[in-house]
């Protein structure tokens, strides 16, 4: 296809489509129904010799590809943590998409670089991030984890790690039981070894414990070791549990250690004053990161990294060979030097248009919405006598079971396997799972940008007849 009216005529085509499927994103099961093999059978085996016509592609697009789709933006997707979007995260990233920039450094794409630092620095002052810190997009959290920890790395050793590889094993790095995974795939990337995670023990709401931090780290100090950083969470992904930072960070200052903030889903909850208690003491952490391609209603994947001290970060990461040499340097913010990748997409573009398009308060709304939805579930999940709420809700989180009454914890935990299990299969509503003191747990999240209080009552109505059904 290289003809422009070619390309227009299909372009308006695939347009349609999209408006079309959003409007009518309900009537598709939640979760695909396909079974594995399924999708894979049906594509050729090897590649077409010579090019296709549009209308053959779309249709197999249709008939093949669109079956095996999980649809995140269904007001009736409750798993995981939500990937929203909205229609003006769309536009912004059909115009990135159709610009095809490479915005590597400043040079390549004035644009791209000064409105990722503006955007950013919007987003800073609006979630009551101190001003001390200076924001990057990074693709996802897990990228923006491991750079924190590199630059950890690089801090504790002086940079001789980049410099002369690991000459000790002794670096530990600390986070809790209920931190999310990428936490150890990042420590092990980074050259630590899995050996030197420490897993701090949780309290009662399965928050970090910073007396156990405070211990491990004296311990490991007594031992010759060296701790190099410690990850809090804002928002854990089994149950939304809020680590204490302020406490925490006391301990990290104390021991001259690496604070590195994971709020990854909850970070979005800042921009309501209500929440701003959740990062007290961040000023005395080192590094933050959000995904505003969770709840902030922009489209996947955009995450915002904050560090307090950038040339650290920068030191971490630069490499300069000539042929990315510019006059341009030292006035303006590359930001291929702030990260692990040099490629970078024109990501601040979708961000900036949400913003604009729905304003700070237009997002707050949405926001409150979902929390309040989330308050009234947890409440009638309390007010059966068949469900129980396993821990108290934070934000827009509810974590409980079916739990008729005299059934012993492992058969407990098998009915609510097959009730989550056959509630996914129905195709109506799609939730996941976690434990929570080994008693398994069902995750109802409500963040999905057109979820309305209809949809919240037709899935407990279909949770309630499904247990009844098996229980």
């Amino acid at each position: 296809m290289n003809d422009v009216n070619e390309f227009r005529k299909s372009a308006h085509q695939i347009v349609d489509w999209m408006a079309d499927y959003l409007d009518q994103i309900e009537k598709y099961p939640v979760k695909s129904q396909v079974k594995p093999g399924d999708i894979l059978a049906q594509l050729p085996s090897s590649a077409p010799s010579n090019g296709e016509k549009f209308e053959d592609i779309f249709k197999d697009f249709e008939e093949i590809i669109m079956p095996g789709i999980t649809h995140w933006q269904s007001p009736s997707f409750h798993a995981y943590f939500p990937g929203n979007s909205s229609f003006p995260s769309l536009l912004g990233e059909m115009l990135t998409s159709t610009l095809a920039a490479q915005c590597m450094i400043w040079e390549t794409s004035p644009s791209a670089a000064e409105l990722e630092e503006r955007v950013l620095d919007w987003l800073r002052d609006a979630m009551g991030i101190p001003a001390c810190f200076k924001g990057v997009i990074q693709d996802t959290a897990s990228t923006a984890t491991l750079s924190a920890i590199l630059t950890a790395r690089e801090m504790a050793s002086n940079y001789e790690i980049n410099n002369s590889g690991f000459s000790t094993n002794d670096y530990r790095i600390y986070c809790s039981e209920e931190t999310h995974s990428s936490v150890e795939k990042a420590v092990k990337i980074a050259g630590f070894g899995r050996a030197n995670l420490v897993k701090v023990k949780v309290d009662d709401q399965l928050r970090m414990d910073p007396n156990s931090l405070s211990k491990a780290i004296q311990e490991d100090l007594d031992a010759g070791k060296i701790p190099v950083c410690v990850v809090a969470t804002i928002g854990t992904t089994g149950t939304c549990a809020i680590d204490p930072l302020d406490e925490i960070a006391k301990i990290t200052s104390a021991n001259n250690v690496w604070l590195h903030v994971d709020a990854a889903f909850a970070g979005t909850a800042l921009l309501l004053e209500e929440y701003s208690w959740m990062i007290e003491g961040l000023e005395k952490a080192d590094s933050f990161v959000f995904n505003p391609h969770k709840w902030m209603l922009t489209n996947f994947d955009c995450t915002a990294y904050y560090v307090k001290d950038e040339e650290a970060l920068i030191r971490t990461f630069e490499v300069l060979p000539e042929y990315l040499k510019t006059k341009t340097r030292g006035l303006v913010n590359d930001y291929r030097d702030w990260g692990i990748p040099l490629g970078r997409r024109f990501r601040s573009l979708k961000l900036w248009f949400v913003i604009r398009s729905f304003g700070l308060e237009g997002i707050k709304d949405k926001l409150r919405g979902h929390i309040e939805l989330a308050r009234n579930f947890e409440s009638n999940i309390n007010a059966s006598t068949d469900f129980e709420v396993l821990i108290p809700r934070t934000l827009n989180l509810v974590c409980f079971r079916f739990n008729p009454g005299g059934i012993q914890e492992k058969q407990l935990n098998e009915l609510n396997h097959q009730l989550i299990e056959q509630l996914n299969a129905s195709g109506e509503v799609y939730l996941t799972h976690t434990k929570i003191n080994e008693k398994y747990a069902l995750r109802l999240v409500i963040g999905q940008t057109n979820v309305e209080s209809k949809h919240i009552e037709k899935a407990l109505l279909l949770i309630q007849k499904t247990a009844k059904s098996i229980g």
